[in-house]
């Protein structure tokens, strides 16, 4: 459970509540994934690992430069 916005921290739950909202900015940067479009559930999920991927790989080839 993350603490919502403007309540006191617990346990550090600030920290950790900076990591989901980030991932969510990097992964609606794909509009196929802003918005779910397919009827299936594996499509979706396909498109998840692949942006997931695609963020990894920039984030290492921005990095290693």
């Amino acid at each position: 459970m993350i603490s919502r916005k403007g309540t006191p921290n617990i346990q550090g739950l600030g920290k950790l509540r900076y990591v989901v909202e980030q991932t969510f900015a990097l992964l609606h940067q794909f509009k196929r994934l802003a918005v779910r479009r397919e009827r299936r559930l594996e499509l979706h999920d396909a498109f998840l690992s692949l942006a997931c991927s695609l963020i990894c790989w920039r984030r290492l080839r921005r990095n290693h430069s």
